[in-house]
């Protein structure tokens, strides 16, 4: 079941949001998602350093 978020420290870096939230267990938690029509890229991460790497490096495959 997915679970609604709360977002804080919200960053866009290109195409790709880069924002910080935290899980379930009360863990913090990084978010990358790309905002493209039809590209569907996200992902989390422990730490922000790594988000913000995968969303510089992110490159959409539909164009």
């Amino acid at each position: 079941m997915p679970s609604n978020r709360r977002f804080r420290s919200v960053t866009r870096i290109g195409p790709v949001q880069v924002g910080t939230s935290y899980d379930g267990r009360g863990r913090e938690k990084h978010t990358a998602a790309c905002t493209a029509p039809r590209c569907g890229f996200s992902a989390d991460y422990d730490s922000r350093a790594a988000a913000e790497l995968a969303a510089r490096t992110h490159r959409c495959p539909v164009r």
